[in-house]
């Protein structure tokens, strides 16, 4: 992408363009994007040519330019070199990871929260960005059930939202002095959640990774008894963590039996509802994550099921009292930012960051656009099309289902001669689809064997897609293994 230098335009200091520059990039933009949307069946979900380092540093690599190029040029160049060669997330058989099938309507909310730079951290810079927040957040929490004394915050993803639900737990129970705390979560927990314990200084000795049962839910009496343990060795147990949804099977754990612990026990529960929290929108979704609103806090990432382009996570806190308990330091340059008559609530106060995007926007204004009624239609759709790719493999005697459809979410594995022959096929099977290009679909580890998962989120797949998808996977899975 490196630019001609034959000609250079006059340096434009001010960083400005006409009324009709603007327009005429904006429009292009526009195009590629609805283009984009209209022609992703026809494209390869992966459409990376040339991945290696090494290739990237050919394509891009360059000294700062010191004089600027045409920006038209520049658009068709990202267009080519960029975006296009890209794993498109939003593809409908991209059944790989827990993915971001996002909708137009947030596409270009993003845009215009953009577009006018809305600072969204303090109330006195944009009372309306901030209402917007505080509306959207409550959607939300009545989502859940959790009750109105609950505030929140959005954030850039399920991590930092589970940093945020972290931190307030170890503010809360432990205070200053944490270095005796101990916490406990199951062994599917999602990676950020240890990650953020690493960022809030607790030891891997402070830390209880728990065995889960048959059906990969937290073990209770594991739980039980580390909690125990823990208190006879002189520690402070101070929180449980549960999953609404996990990533590798879709499972949630036994969440009002691990409420009813955490009362008895006075520990905080945390629950991580990044993807699952979604299927609150249905009836049998709800049913599912019976449990969550007993919850002290709850991450939940509407960049996943709930159709909002990256980033966006948010922290529910039962308590909004303590988030802001937490989060408050206080500065005297932000003095003049503070008037207690407009009964403001400014979200520097809340979380982690100072300055902010302003992300509710999106998640406000597609609700709006759609309805909460087409939200609930499209996670139903998702629930029921790993339900469609269950059926479809049981009918075929190469596969064996590992866990059953749940929130969207399948594993599987070809049946072999042997474990070591599966997991060997299972992978190769892997390989052969994302190389094919037709479909997306990874392998995880489940009780050291690997399995094929397919996740079911994009209410854009069809139940065409999930058959050739699996009938494809099964001609791989046929064909002998190289050796």
């Amino acid at each position: 992408m490196s630019q001609d230098n034959s000609e250079h335009p006059k340096i434009n200091a001010q960083l400005n363009m006409s009324p009709e520059e603007m327009r005429t990039l904006g429009y292009k933009v526009i195009d590629m994007l609805v283009d984009h949307y209209q022609a992703l069946d026809e494209k390869p979900v992966q459409s990376v040519e040339q991945s290696a380092r090494v290739a990237m540093e050919a394509r891009f690599h360059e000294p700062l330019p010191q004089r600027g190029m045409d920006a038209n040029d520049l658009l068709e160049a990202v267009h080519q070199d960029v975006l296009e060669q890209n794993y498109h997330r939003i593809h409908p058989r991209d059944f790989a990871y827990v993915n971001s099938p996002s909708n137009f309507v947030s596409v270009l909310a993003d845009t215009l929260a953009s577009g006018y730079n809305v600072f969204a951290g303090a109330w006195i810079t944009s009372p309306a960005a901030a209402m917007i927040e505080l509306v959207t957040l409550d959607w939300l929490r009545q989502l859940i059930s959790l009750p109105d004394a609950t505030g929140g915050i959005f954030t850039s993803g399920g991590s930092v939202a589970n940093l945020t639900g972290l931190a307030v737990a170890r503010h809360i129970k432990l205070g200053e002095d944490f270095q005796n705390g101990t916490l406990y979560f199951s062994e599917q927990t999602h990676a950020s959640v240890s990650k953020a314990l690493r960022i809030l200084g607790f030891g891997k000795e402070q830390i209880r990774k728990l065995p889960v049962d048959a059906d990969f839910r937290l073990n209770l009496d594991a739980l039980r008894d580390a909690i125990a343990e823990d208190r006879s060795r002189g520690k402070q147990p101070f929180c449980v963590v549960g999953n609404a949804g996990t990533t590798n099977t879709g499972t949630v754990d036994p969440l009002e039996d691990m409420a009813q612990i955490c009362r008895e026990e006075d520990l905080w529960l945390h629950i991580d509802a990044a993807y699952g929290g979604g299927a609150a929108f249905t009836e049998q979704g709800r049913f599912a994550l019976k449990g969550i609103e007993y919850a002290d806090s709850v991450a939940i990432d509407p960049h996943k099921w709930l159709f909002q382009p990256f980033e966006m996570g948010c922290a529910l806190v039962r308590d909004r009292r303590h988030l802001w308990e937490t989060f408050n330091v206080g500065a005297e340059y932000l003095k003049n930012l503070v008037d207690p008559t407009l009964q403001e609530v400014n979200f520097y106060d809340y979380g982690i960051q100072m300055s902010r995007r302003f992300r509710a926007l999106k998640l406000w204004l597609s609700l709006k656009a759609f309805g909460a009624d087409a939200f609930s239609q499209s996670v139903q759709r998702g629930i029921e099309l790993a339900e469609i790719a269950e059926r479809h493999l049981k009918q075929s005697t190469n596969w064996k289902i590992v866990t059953p459809a749940q929130l969207g979410v399948i594993t599987f594995s070809f049946v072999a001669k042997s474990d070591t022959e599966s997991d060997a096929i299972n992978d190769a099977i892997s390989q052969q689809i994302v190389n094919d290009g037709f479909a997306f679909v990874h392998t995880t580890i489940l009780r050291e064997r690997v399995v094929l998962r397919m996740v079911t989120l994009n209410p854009r797949t069809t139940e065409r897609d999930i058959i050739e998808t699996i009938d494809r996977m099964e001609s791989f899975g046929k064909v002998p293994i190289a050796q």
